[in-house]
């Protein structure tokens, strides 16, 4: 069979009509550079390591705390400071996208 009379699956006919709809939209698409991709992996190594030195900060100091209060206060701190690791990490990842 060729490929153009193959059955399709509904995973490809969903991704065709999400590029069409993009298209009509003028969503325009760009594929990653090599350098680009690099980028982003860095990006995403660099902030993988700022998460578990976190992460294992926050055990440390965790670990000397018996007061219920003062551990949830830790761990609303633990989860503030993942969020803005998170998020700035997304901002510069979208920003090598964008070129």
């Amino acid at each position: 069979m060729a490929d153009d009379t193959r059955l399709k699956s509904s995973f490809e006919l969903a991704m065709e009509r999400l590029r069409q709809k993009d298209a009509e939209s003028g969503v325009t698409v760009r594929t990653l550079t090599d350098a680009e991709k690099a980028q982003i992996a860095e990006i995403r190594s660099v902030y993988e390591a700022r998460l578990a030195e976190a992460q294992v900060m926050h055990e440390s100091r965790i670990r000397n705390v018996a007061d219920p209060s003062a551990r949830e206060a830790l761990e609303a701190e633990l989860r503030a400071e993942r969020e803005r690791l998170v998020n700035e990490r997304e901002r510069k990842i979208e920003k090598v996208r964008a070129g």
